[in-house]
C-alpha cells in the first residue's frame, strides 16, 4: 500500500511536534492487533484535523478521503489510546454503524520526527 505524506501533528512544551505517518507504520508493524469501538474515540468531539474554521470545501476534502480509506487497515494509537493515525477509517466506521475496527496501539511512544516545527515546512513530497 502506497501512503501519502502526512504527518501527526500535537502541541507540547516544545511546540508543535510531528510524526511522519509511513514511520508510525512501520513501527507498529509488530503490534497486536486490537478491536475497538470508533465511538468511544475522544477526538470525534475535536478538532482532530485543526483546521481553523471548517469551510464546506475542507470538509468535502475529508469527505473524499473518508470515502476512500480502507477499513482493512488498523488505526494507529498512541500510549494514552489517542489517534495517530486513522482519523478518516474512524469517521467511515462511524458512519456506517459499523461496531468494532482494528487499532494497533504503542505502549510508549515513539519520539517525533520533527520538534517545534511548521507543517508548511514539512516535505510531503514521495
Amino acid at each position: 500500500m502506497a501512503v501519502r505524506p502526512q504527518y501527526h501533528f500535537r502541541r507540547t512544551a516544545s511546540g508543535l511536534n510531528a510524526w511522519d505517518v509511513r514511520r508510525l507504520i512501520e513501527l507498529s508493524a509488530h503490534l497486536p492487533v486490537i478491536e475497538i469501538d470508533p465511538t468511544t474515540i475522544k477526538e470525534l468531539d475535536e478538532n482532530h484535523w485543526g483546521d481553523a474554521t471548517p469551510t464546506p470545501m475542507s470538509i468535502i476534502k475529508h469527505m473524499k478521503l473518508i470515502e476512500s480509506a480502507d477499513l482493512g487497515y488498523p488505526i494507529i494509537l498512541d500510549a494514552n489510546g489517542r489517534v495517530m493515525d486513522g482519523m478518516h477509517r474512524i469517521c467511515k466506521a462511524v458512519l456506517a454503524d459499523i461496531p468494532v475496527i482494528k487499532a494497533v496501539q504503542f505502549v510508549r511512544d515513539p519520539e517525533p520526527d520533527y520538534v517545534d516545527c511548521h507543517p508548511d515546512e514539512l516535505p510531503y513530497d514521495s
